[in-house]
């Protein structure tokens, strides 16, 4: 079963895919607007290559550290990587515990457990790669507490908790939040966008639609479909 392991969606905050300078804004580019897996491949190796440049320069530099992160969390989705999907939990943890308060964190990490149990199921997700759902849904929570009303948070908790059960009713309230929360960056208009697509599926009430719609709407969803 371990060639199934996938890492979780992690999750990028600011800027345009558009004109892509930055680690993260490319790794925008890969998450919303992939080509295919391998190129996406490619892309995610220069991303990890650009922060580990940072991090050998400033090994305390939290933008490199958490791109980085996302970044390898993106590789062991796409390759089925197992080392490289623990690596990535790692990672976030360290992220969370040197800043229990940053969101950002907290949805990457959350996102980390609940994709890999949606994966994986339950027992063999805790098994092979040590993640919970509990776990995970606690972070989730954490994240939009502290996400001041942002729509990626919201969406993207929402999301991950409908590819557990499309019939979680606190799952809908959080797609509700996220399609009209606030929206100060890219990614938060690209996941309310999502939100606001995963609102009219939710209306229609067919659990098994609504898992399958809730995977496709998240980063790299589409290479997913």
């Amino acid at each position: 079963m371990l060639h199934r392991i996938v890492a979780a969606f992690a999750i990028v905050v600011v800027a345009t895919p558009l004109g892509a300078t930055t680690p993260r804004e490319n790794l925008v580019q890969v998450a919303f607007y992939p080509q295919d897996r391998t190129q996406a491949l490619v892309a995610i190796g220069q991303i990890e290559a650009d922060t580990r440049a940072t991090l050998q320069r400033a090994p305390g530099d939290r933008e490199a550290r958490m791109v980085n992160a996302m970044a390898t969390s993106y590789r062991a989705k796409l390759a089925n990587n197992r080392a490289d999907a623990i690596a990535a939990r790692s990672m976030f943890e360290a992220l969370v515990a040197s800043n229990p308060r940053d969101p950002e964190a907290q949805v990457a990490l959350g996102g980390w457990h609940v994709s890999s149990v949606v994966a994986l199921g339950g027992l063999i997700a805790r098994g092979a790669l040590g993640a919970r759902k509990s776990t995970g849904l606690e972070a989730l929570d954490a994240a939009v507490r502290l996400g001041g009303g942002r729509a990626a948070f919201s969406a993207i908790a929402g999301l991950l908790r409908l590819q557990l059960d499309g019939g979680d009713p606190r799952a809908a309230q959080l797609i509700e939040a996220g399609a009209c929360g606030a929206t100060p960056t890219m990614l938060d208009r690209l996941m309310q966008r999502n939100a606001q697509r995963m609102a009219a599926i939710l209306k229609r009430g067919d659990k098994a639609q609504i898992r399958r719609a809730a995977s496709q709407l998240m980063p790299l969803g589409q290479l997913n479909a």
